[in-house]
Formats: C-alpha cells, structure tokens, sequence
C-alpha cells in the first residue's frame, strides 16, 4: 500500500457544479439566517427521507444539544456507551446525567432488554443510537418508553437513508438527530439536522437554534447559534443530486468485502438489520482470539501501511474522565460493550474507494491472517 487510503472521505461533486450556487449566494446577498439555499435543502430532504420536517443546524453536537432542549429533557437518559462522544457530551452539556447500558452483541446497539433496570424516578428520556446506520430495535424501545412515559430521542448520525419496511428510520421516536459532518454518508462539509413530526416542534427548534428570537424584538427562549450557513446548504443540494450513486457504489463495496474476506478465522464482519434498506456508512469488523493477531497489532501493521483504519468506538464514552466516576460507567456493568470496544476496526470505505484498492487491503489482511506477522 503506497498511497494513503483514509476510512472514510467526503463525497465531493465537481467543483464547475458548485460554482452557480455560489453565485447566487453572492447575488442574494444572504450567507445565513434562513436564506434561499438553506429552504430548499430542507424540502429537498424532506421529500429524499421522506419525513415531514427537518430543522438544519451548523452540527450534528448542536442537534443534539438543542433536541434535548426542544423536549426539556432532565434529569437522568438513558443511553449507549458504545457511540462517538458527542453522544454523551450533549448530554452533559445540558446538566443531564447519561445511565449507560449495555449493547447488544448482534446489532452493537443499545439493548432493549438492559434498559427497564436502568429507569429510575429520575429518568426523562432515552437516546439510543443508530450504530454505524443498523436500525435500533425501535420496536422494542419504544415499547418501553410508553410504558414509563418516557422520551425517545435517537442520534441516527449514521442512519442517513437508512429505511425499514415501514420507510424512514428516522420517522421513529419523538425526535431523530442526524450529522452532516464530511465524513457521513451525506455532508454539508459540516452540518447536522433534527427530523421532527409536528410544524409545533419544528417552530420551536428554529427559535432555540437562533438565539431564541421569534422576530426582531421578540425572544422567547435561551437559545443559542446553530444556523446552518447558505453556503454549507447549497453544498447539500449539490450533493443530494450525487447521493444515489454514492449509496450504490457503498453498497458494492461491503459486499467486495465481504466476498474477500469471508472464512478469514478470527475475523467476523458485522451484520447489517435485517429488513433494512442499509446505507453502508462503515464497515466495521470484530477481531477475536482465533485471529492470530490482536486487533491493536493488526490496526497498527495497516495503519503502517496506509490503511487509515479507526478503532471506532475505541474507548467507550464510559471510558473517559468526565464520565468513568459514574455508577453505569462501570466496565463490569458493561461487558458486552467492553468487549466489542477492545475488538473492533473499520475498514475503508467511501464512494470513491476502488475495487483494487480493497482487493489490496483484504489480501494483506489475509496474507496477516496466514502469516501472522
């Protein structure tokens, strides 16, 4: 491997494609603040997700922060340890205490069947997460949520696309936080969204993620700056019009891969949900003992050799200091997470990776596997 092959790349449109929209942009005279670009990509996503109401926002972390505003969340949630930080740290943000359960080892999501024991009279909402786009066993969640009446906010970073056999994922819960940082399937170079079922709740989110003002005088709560920019708006347009093509050629990817790679010993990929329309958003595989190299060794002989491969999620968010002193965050109350945690990495992959780029990645981890050096 003589060239760097990062694991994930933003999809990047031609740049000839880009340049009318920033045109406009110029001539209207309107870099934020709800501007023609930023209008559009929200119905555009509307009618490509099929959801009623997406609010945009600068990032997917201020999605999240303002979501649990827009419910008023308090209190304890309930959620994963197995997830990026942002997860956990919207939380905090937002003087809330995360109760971490474990995941199921199937899905790596949060597992319906670790939560009822984790409610306490202090638990408001739970915020499960839609782990590298696998569809959470919503059905399930849910289920317990009315039963406590309790809230349901889902961090789908990863579920852009992403359908069951009733349509969109991201219809379920009382909301769904997407991210649109580069990296995601879909980008906006940076940016992030909140799907919401009801013009109430979608009103309500404008006014938190602009300062709280209603119009020029009025302001009715303490929100904060999470406007999108035109320009980042007019960036997802472009992209939107690629999106297809980028969602089929992820698809041939992890089948190559799983092709390649399938009797290796010791090395397991991850099972998309069943049902699922996937959107392929990583490919992540499991490392046990009967690889006869450890995870970490086979990280650091790829990484050695250009493979920009990611332990992800690699400490768990339970792991670091800001949330290790608390009683979920114990690594005895979490195994299953632990342990996929200490296994994981994610393989390359992004619309512009080539067939022969991942024909030389699973032969050398083959040629790893036979070796073991």
């Amino acid at each position: 491997m003589k060239k760097t092959i990062p694991v994930t790349r933003p999809l990047l449109p031609p740049l000839d494609e880009f340049v009318p929209y920033l045109e406009r942009i110029w001539a209207s005279g309107i870099l934020t603040n709800g501007g023609d670009m930023h209008k559009a990509l929200e119905k555009a996503l509307c009618e490509f997700l099929g959801v009623p109401h997406v609010a945009l926002f600068a990032n997917g972390t201020l999605a999240l922060v303002t979501a649990l505003q827009a419910l008023r969340i308090t209190g304890e949630v309930i959620t994963t340890p197995y997830s990026f930080v942002a997860t956990g740290h919207s939380l905090l943000w937002n003087g809330i205490k995360p109760v971490f359960v474990d995941i199921d080892p199937h899905t790596l999501n949060l597992d319906p069947a670790k939560i009822e024991a984790a409610i306490t009279p202090h638990t408001t909402a739970i915020m499960p997460v839609h782990c590298y786009g696998n569809p959470c066993d919503v059905q399930a969640i849910e289920a317990i949520a009315d039963n406590y009446n309790l809230r349901v906010i889902y961090d789908a970073a990863h579920a852009f696309a992403v359908r069951d056999e009733g349509g969109s994922i991201l219809r379920h819960g009382d909301l769904s936080v997407l991210s649109f940082h580069a990296t995601k399937v879909f980008n906006t170079f940076e940016g992030g969204a909140i799907i919401c079922p009801d013009e109430k709740t979608y009103q309500r989110l404008n006014h938190l993620k602009n300062f709280g003002f209603v119009n020029e005088t009025t302001v009715v709560a303490p929100g904060i700056n999470g406007k999108m920019s035109e320009i980042n708006a007019a960036f997802g347009l472009l992209q939107l019009q690629h999106i297809d093509r980028a969602l089929r050629r992820r698809r041939e990817i992890d089948t190559l891969y799983r092709l390649r790679l399938a009797g290796v010993p010791g090395l397991h990929c991850v099972e998309p949900g069943s049902q699922t329309f996937s959107n392929h958003s990583y490919f992540p595989i499991l490392i046990d003992e009967e690889f006869v190299l450890s995870r970490d060794r086979l990280y650091e002989a790829l990484r050695a050799r250009g493979a920009m491969v990611r332990r992800y999620f690699y400490p768990l968010i339970s792991d670091f200091p800001m949330y290790r002193g608390l009683p979920s965050a114990s690594p005895s109350s979490l195994p299953v997470a632990q342990a996929v945690s200490r296994s994981v990495l994610c393989l390359p992959i992004y619309p512009d990776l080539s067939d022969d780029e991942v024909e030389m990645l699973c032969e050398f981890i083959r040629g790893m596997s036979e070796k073991g050096e």
